[in-house]
């Protein structure tokens, strides 16, 4: 059976698959959300001369189930370490991937660290893991393991930090935690990291059983990298969702927001600012408008995965009517609210999903607490700066008194 027919039989889960040489030695190393399309979209017509170079070379692929993306990304980069595959690293030297380094101390801390610098860790590392090919997607995989084992990254002090705030530090800061149960944590961390789920669980079952149900529910959406929109093995980006929102008091001094989530993470550094000049009208479709025609003049800006728009289809079908002017064609997402502010309430939002496939669309309907968050963040980021030129123009007023 040749290799094209054997991908078709391939299971439609998560898991890492294999390009292996004559001699059973894997030729290149991947992971996948969908095992059966990923590995088809190494057959189509068009395709990178380097994917063409590497599947004329390979004389079978294989593939290892996993539970969730998360896994799969894990079991990717022990797999790559223990056979170092020759497409895996062909361009590219050790010192360009990143590592996940555990470093020693009372409290040890996890830290990210690219290639060049791990020599530096040496004597300080307890533990380390990878090569993983992305800083992003490590991160992120890093942030949703962090929701189930809780570790501080901060100096030993009397204020709580932020990160004990929103439950992600254990508190080390306030000696909330002793050594021997957070030595745990971060033990568990470890286990998760080599990929010793079974282990782990056997542990966990002892110690905490309520953190095998939060394993067992990890949320995926934080790991749906590009190669979900945009199949191709050598591509090393991540999800960069853009969020608007406008906000004014009764048309006066309107602003719009945009921030950017990348690899459900956010990223501020990437937020900008409009303030509202041109609209014909004071409605919010044409102030929205205005913003994507401003922001899409932008071509040294990366383009968005996805883009979405606090509000319903009115303002989802003026955000796609402005990409389709300037040839972007991405899915536009709104989330139109149900009335309300309570739990049902925000339980009933609804989702507005315009130009998106079919794959894609299951995975944005599956994300919408992702959405709810964008859009919560949009919203604060836009009314911070209305309320900021708002108090500018009072003052000035009151001055020229």
């Amino acid at each position: 059976m040749g290799l094209k027919n054997k991908a078709k039989f391939f299971p439609n889960s998560p898991g890492v698959y294999l390009f292996l040489d004559k001699k059973k030695g894997p030729l290149y190393i991947g992971r996948a959300g969908s095992l059966k399309r990923r590995v088809a979209s190494y057959f189509l017509a068009k395709r990178d001369f380097r994917i063409a170079e590497m599947v004329s070379e390979a004389a079978s692929i294989t593939y290892q189930k996993t539970s969730t993306i998360l896994e799969a990304i894990i079991l990717e980069a022990n797999l790559i370490k223990k056979y170092w595959p020759k497409y895996n690293v062909r361009d590219r030297d050790d010192r360009s991937f990143v590592y996940l380094v555990i470093l020693k101390g009372k409290y040890p801390k996890p830290v990210i660290v690219r290639g060049r610098q791990l020599q530096q860790y040496g004597a300080l590392s307890r533990e380390v893991f990878g090569p993983y090919q992305n800083y992003r997607l490590l991160n992120t995989a890093l942030g949703i393991a962090r929701k189930i084992f809780p570790f501080s990254t901060c100096a030993s002090d009397t204020k709580p930090c932020f990160y004990y705030q929103i439950g992600l530090c254990p508190g080390v800061c306030v000696g909330a935690i002793g050594v021997k149960e957070y030595g745990r944590n971060i033990k568990n961390l470890a286990l998760f990291f080599r990929g010793e789920r079974k282990r782990l669980l056997r542990k966990l079952e002892k110690e905490n059983p309520e953190k095998i149900k939060a394993l067992k529910h990890v949320r995926d959406v934080a790991l749906i990298s590009a190669d979900n929109f945009r199949p191709s093995i050598f591509n090393k980006g991540g999800v960069r969702i853009e969020g608007y929102d406008i906000s004014h008091l009764s048309g006066q001094e309107p602003v719009g927001a945009m921030v950017v989530f990348e690899n459900e993470a956010r990223n501020p550094s990437r937020y900008r600012l409009f303030k509202i000049r041109g609209a014909k009208t004071q409605s919010d479709t044409d102030m929205l408008q205005e913003v994507f025609a401003r922001r899409l003049k932008h071509k040294e800006w990366p383009y968005p995965n996805i883009v979405f728009v606090d509000g319903g289809v009115a303002q989802a079908r003026a955000g796609q009517n402005i990409l389709k002017k300037y040839n972007v064609s991405v899915p536009v997402v709104g989330l139109a609210k149900t009335g309300g502010h309570s739990a049902a309430a925000y339980q009933q939002d609804k989702l507005i999903i315009l130009g998106a496939k079919k794959n894609a669309r299951e995975i944005i309907f599956s994300s919408k607490r992702l959405f709810q968050q964008i859009r919560n963040e949009a919203h604060r980021f836009a009314i911070a700066f209305s309320r900021k030129r708002r108090r500018k123009k009072n003052m000035v007023a009151m001055r020229a008194r």
